[in-house]
């Protein structure tokens, strides 16, 4: 990855609406909260788990979590205080919920170590998310539980193919390859929305501030933007989200 740490969060904060275009999110979201809960989680049933979540967004993952009786103490953590903000709104107060700006990749928590750190469709910004990822196991209690989905290389592979067509190079991110997520257990599952016409797709980005492009990316012409817009739309406006499910498990 490659796109610029304050391009992404101004993305974000600027996201007018999310909740309303990020049906792909939502389904992701809801199928970890389901895993996590099937996991053997230190601390519960009593006391509850201490639980980390990574770039919470408006709430997806947190309030899907939640639904499943996860209990324990939280620390809900997002680079944007906007969207940190909109979870707080959507979760209401709690008492054992706090939220705190955390840069995931290069921050470091307070309250540590955790039993559960999560994070749904977040550290494909990041920098470099397996170096990420083996750093954040450091956080984790003996016995404790990561689980995060990523996107894979084959996330928007009909959006570069319409690029290819006309000789030109998307600015979609370059996501991490699969197998370089070695230290986990990783599954990979395709998620294929279809949108109405190509600028549906384009809107849909914008609303969600998925749009950010890889640093140095030059934007297309008019002209080639047609172009790209023409071709996508003779693929059937389907675009593909390679969700990478990454679990790493310490010992006690």
């Amino acid at each position: 990855m490659n796109v610029p740490r304050e391009t992404v969060r101004r993305a974000f904060a600027a996201a007018p609406d999310y909740d309303g275009h990020a049906r792909v999110q939502r389904e992701v979201a809801a199928a970890l909260a389901a895993r996590i809960a099937a996991l053997d989680l230190p601390g519960a049933p009593h006391a509850g788990p201490r639980v980390l979540e990574i770039g919470c967004g408006t709430g997806f993952l947190t309030e899907a979590l939640g639904s499943t009786g996860i209990g324990g103490d939280w620390l809900i953590t997002d680079l944007a205080p906007e969207m940190l903000e909109r979870c707080r709104t959507r979760l209401g107060a709690r008492a054992h919920h706090r939220f705190a700006l955390l840069d995931g990749e290069y921050g470091v928590p307070e309250g540590g170590p955790f039993d559960l750190i999560c994070s749904s469709l977040a550290v494909q910004w990041f920098d470099d998310a397996p170096a990420a990822l083996a750093r954040m196991a450091g956080w984790l209690a003996p016995g404790g539980h990561l689980m995060v989905t990523t996107l894979g290389p084959g996330s928007f592979a009909e959006w570069r193919a319409a690029h290819a067509a006309e000789g030109l190079r998307a600015g979609t991110p370059a996501f991490a390859p699969v197998e370089a997520f070695r230290d986990c257990t990783v599954t990979v599952r395709n998620h294929v929305e279809r949108h109405e016409h190509p600028l549906a797709f384009l809107r849909g980005l914008k609303a969600i501030g998925a749009q950010a492009a890889q640093a140095g990316h030059r934007p297309l012409t008019p002209p080639q933007l047609r172009r790209t817009l023409g071709r996508f739309a003779q693929s059937g406006c389907e675009v593909t989200y390679e969700v990478v499910t990454c679990h790493l498990h310490r010992a006690r």
